[in-house]
């Protein structure tokens, strides 16, 4: 419940209060680890490690917080990927940090769809980083992974808000996301992200990339955003993804529409179709 004080914080206050709470994991992550280990019957590589991070934003940004802090110790390079995060650490650091870390609530259904865009996110910007032959596809994941921070500390920590700001939504109050945190919260959720990671001084590249403006690579990792929302809010018929493909082809000029409509998980071949269509009628509308 939150206290009258609290109900007039701003975004400010909230990061504040938010960047101060200590991290949880999902539960899975614990359940992988231990449950490689068993079967493999020794301890995981650095990789298998790496991996486990990668798909649990929670987990990666905790990891990335105390990687980052032995980085600042030693002056080395910003750890920007999964990897870079458990070679930073060392295998039985990560181990012992993630065997130790508290839980999450993963019955939590707005936790759960928060956290499952931004695994989504991720898996767009491996599959259409890569097309894009970009330097570095994970830094463009794991920024796409940690954008829905904000939300996702919200929801384990003040539900009010997020749950304020979905009740706008459906009821028609609102007609975006984006207006309904406004009007309810007063804030954007990602702006939250933006401060919590100015607050935890995670590294310049990943901002950037998270504040998803300025160059093709954040753009990219903004639309990998977009497009897990949309299509996790609206399914495949959703009237944002054509626009979302389109831009991804803006920015990855040698993909086709086709291909990227296809990464989106979940579609059959006619509604990957159907959004490369769109996407094309938007590009040149007269080339139909």
């Amino acid at each position: 419940m939150l206290t009258e004080n609290q109900k007039r914080w701003g975004v400010d206050q909230w990061a504040a209060y938010l960047s101060s709470r200590e991290l949880p994991c999902m539960p899975r992550s614990k359940a992988m680890l231990l449950a490689l280990e068993a079967c493999q019957g020794e301890r995981l590589a650095a990789r298998e490690l790496a991996d486990i991070a990668g798909g649990d934003p929670f987990l990666c940004l905790r990891m990335l917080r105390e990687a980052e802090s032995h980085r600042a110790q030693r002056l080395g390079h910003e750890t920007t990927t999964p990897l870079g995060v458990v070679m930073q650490l060392g295998t039985d650091t990560f181990r012992k940090l993630l065997l130790d870390c508290p839980e999450t609530d993963e019955t939590a259904t707005g936790l759960a769809a928060c956290e499952a865009r931004a695994y989504l996110a991720r898996h767009l910007a491996l599959r259409w980083g890569s097309a894009r032959a970009d330097v570095s596809p994970e830094e463009i994941a794991m920024a796409a992974l940690l954008s829905e921070i904000g939300e996702l500390l919200l929801w384990s920590f003040a539900d009010e808000l997020p749950k304020a700001a979905l009740a706008a939504l459906h009821s028609g109050q609102a007609q975006r996301s984006i207006q309904a945190q406004l009007d309810t919260c007063g804030f954007r959720f990602k702006d939250l992200s933006l401060k919590c990671a100015t607050i935890w001084h995670l590294p310049s590249l990943l901002t950037q990339l998270i504040r998803g403006i300025d160059n093709p690579r954040a753009n990219l990792s903004r639309v990998c955003v977009d497009a897990a929302r949309h299509l996790s809010t609206g399914g495949p018929d959703d009237p944002a993804l054509p626009a979302d493909i389109a831009e991804a082809r803006r920015l990855i000029p040698g993909a086709t529409l086709e291909w990227l409509s296809e990464q989106l998980p979940g579609l059959d071949e006619e509604q990957a179709t159907n959004i490369a269509r769109k996407a094309a009628d938007l590009i040149d509308p007269t080339h139909s």
